[in-house]
């Protein structure tokens, strides 16, 4: 089983969770964008298709903040299928800090999504609170974990590898 480690604007960096899962599992593979701070949505979408494509069906997508919005973007597009998917930090892009040239994710498909997923929402996340993170899960037919103050759930957070997101992606992994 592959899993595809999806960032979201300006990359992770090597504090981040998803950089410490990367560098300790030789199956997760970062999906790289051409643009990191000037995200498309529909260069994003494409990179993400082909990256599913060359992945195969056995594969969890793990996206944080903006990639959450991607991974919906592309699952309203796509003919591939995939296992699950963990969507950490949901960012509201109707809110006051989406950063204004992230271009074309403002439009948020509202459809069950066709795998099974988690989205994982912190009660502090300046990018998209726990009320919206409720909203889009039901919306997506995604389970919710909240996990009370942990700010975006990034670096910044002080997580290091995070082992609890490990186990909700294990949980996903066994389901």
């Amino acid at each position: 089983m592959n899993v595809l480690i999806l960032p979201g604007i300006g990359n992770s960096g090597p504090d981040h969770w998803q950089s410490h899962w990367e560098q300790t599992n030789n199956n997760y593979i970062r999906v790289n964008q051409s643009d990191w701070d000037n995200p498309s949505c529909v260069d994003w979408v494409a990179a993400l298709e082909d990256s599913v494509q060359r992945s195969g069906a056995d594969t969890i997508l793990v996206a944080h903040s903006l990639a959450c919005l991607l991974v919906v973007h592309w699952a309203a597009q796509t003919n591939l299928q995939i296992k699950a998917a963990l969507l950490v930090a949901v960012p509201n892009p109707k809110g006051p800090t989406f950063p204004a040239q992230a271009i074309g994710f403002d439009s948020v498909p509202v459809q069950r999504l066709p795998f099974k997923s988690t989205v994982i929402a912190s009660t502090n996340d300046p990018y998209g609170g726990v009320a919206y993170a409720e909203a889009c899960a039901a919306i997506w037919g995604s389970d919710l974990v909240n996990i009370g103050e942990a700010g975006h759930i990034n670096s910044a957070s002080g997580l290091g590898a995070w082992p609890e997101g490990q186990r909700f992606l294990q949980q996903l992994k066994t389901d």
